[in-house]
């Protein structure tokens, strides 16, 4: 049986689901606490320690004592670092040589959805196969077995420098001599984990900055805000003539950006601006840049233009830094705003991402809005078809027939891309082209195609 059809509570990435519902519940939360403290002391010798970090909803103060309570009644202990990005939470496991990192979020989800997720000492996510150690300790009841004696209970403590570590490590990854002064920065946090980083960071560099989406409640984390309405920090950035807007989502990964005009840049944009200037200053690994199957084909046509290669993965930024570091490359992203840079960071880093492109307009001196050019998105269409199981693609003659035709007709020049949803009963049939009404006909002529084959195939 393959690792994916053995998972019951991992998805793409992490435990996810609706708070104090199964599978987030507090009894879950404790069973993982106690399972990936199982399976980490038995590492080197040394002291044990699990960080935890959390965005900021609700949810996350009842998920982090019985993350901590699961941990340390295997004998390991726990370093709590309160409401962090994503990002920090990786890199303060392995700059604290911690033994892993647990991460409670829900990313650009709304309040009442939250997660889980884990890294390892390295700063990477874990790797599917132990996720399924993970899920079968919990299954088989192994790990209740195992609770240490009460003199080797783990110990649980709070540190509150956290933050200040982040900072400075994001404040290293800016060019040194260079510096914001003079720039005016709209910074929308998404009442998310960056609201403290993401301003101080941007002020300690010299920027003027403005802040939206600041002032989290615990049920108002992307709600109208951050990466998901970059409407929001547009309309300020032109109401203050500012030079950026920044928008990130609830925990920071990831970042869309606004130019002065208001214009919006998605990741598909911001990785084809990074990926012209590393190239043109020779840091650009093996002239490489590693997408989703997601992202236009115009970004790829686009690179293709400047000799540096594009390689599509499946969706999800784990698929995406695993091909990085199998193929060593140092680039890599998604349409969504999840940018990578290995050279500095193990996971998407919104904030991170943000730095790179101040960095590129201060070597340049030129507004963003100069710099944005050379990538044409194609006309992109994405149709969701509603379907009672999901049946194999390949087995469908008549529709595989009917793709073929499609991919015919738009040669070199579009894209089809059909595939299950991972999270709900529909399958998407998405079209790319040069001509917006023919792809957007042939779009909905392939899921029409679609949903008569599945019917016919019961």
């Amino acid at each position: 049986m393959s690792g994916e059809a053995q998972r019951k509570l991992f998805g793409t990435d992490g435990v996810r689901g609706i708070a104090n519902v199964h599978p987030m519940t507090p009894e879950i939360a404790l069973a993982l606490g106690r399972a990936i403290a199982h399976v980490f002391r038995d590492q080197e010798s040394g002291r044990k320690q699990i960080l935890i970090g959390k965005d900021t909803r609700l949810s996350g103060y009842m998920f982090e004592d019985a993350l901590a309570a699961g941990i340390c009644s295997m004998g390991v202990n726990v370093i709590q670092v309160g409401p962090v990005p994503t990002p920090a939470l990786a890199f303060l496991t392995r700059d604290m040589r911690c033994n892993a990192g647990v991460m409670i979020t829900a990313s650009h989800n709304d309040y009442q959805d939250n997660g889980i997720k884990f890294f390892a000492a390295n700063g990477f996510k874990l790797p599917d196969a132990e996720e399924i150690r993970i899920e079968q300790l919990i299954e088989s009841g192994e790990v209740a077995k195992t609770s240490v004696a009460p003199d080797e209970i783990g110990q649980a403590e709070r540190i509150e420098d956290a933050r200040g570590r982040y900072i400075v490590y994001l404040k290293n990854t800016f060019p040194r001599e260079q510096t914001l002064r003079g720039m005016r920065i709209v910074i929308d946090c998404a009442n998310g984990a960056g609201y403290r980083v993401g301003p101080t960071v941007l002020r300690e560099l010299g920027a003027e900055v403005f802040e939206l989406g600041c002032e989290p409640n615990g049920r108002n984390i992307n709600q109208g805000c951050g990466s998901l309405y970059p409407e929001r920090a547009a309309e300020m950035v032109r109401e203050l003539r500012a030079d950026i807007g920044i928008a990130l989502d609830g925990d920071a990964d990831r970042v869309i950006v606004v130019d002065e005009l208001g214009k919006t840049l998605d990741g598909d944009m911001l990785m084809w601006l990074c990926a012209r200037d590393m190239q043109a200053r020779g840091v650009l690994a093996n002239n490489t840049v590693v997408a989703t199957v997601m992202s236009n084909l115009g970004l790829e046509i686009a690179l293709a233009s400047i000799d540096v290669e594009m390689i599509r993965t499946s969706v999800g930024d784990r698929y995406v830094v695993e091909e990085m570091r199998k193929g060593g490359h140092n680039l890599g992203g998604e349409q969504s705003g999840h940018i990578l840079f290995l050279d500095d960071s193990t996971t998407g880093d919104g904030i991170m991402s943000a730095l790179q492109v101040l960095a590129l307009m201060a070597r340049s001196g030129k507004k963003l809005s100069d710099l944005n050019h050379g990538f044409e998105r194609l006309p992109q269409v994405m149709v969701n078809v509603a379907v009672g199981a999901k049946h194999p693609l390949d087995e469908l003659p008549t529709f595989q027939a009917a793709v073929r035709d499609v991919e015919q007709e738009l040669g070199s020049e579009g894209r089809i891309l059909v595939r299950y949803s991972g999270t709900e009963l529909k399958a998407r049939v998405m079209v790319e082209g040069r001509d917006a009404t023919r792809v957007e006909s042939l779009a909905e002529g392939l899921a029409e195609t679609l949903k008569r084959a599945l019917a016919d195939a019961g």
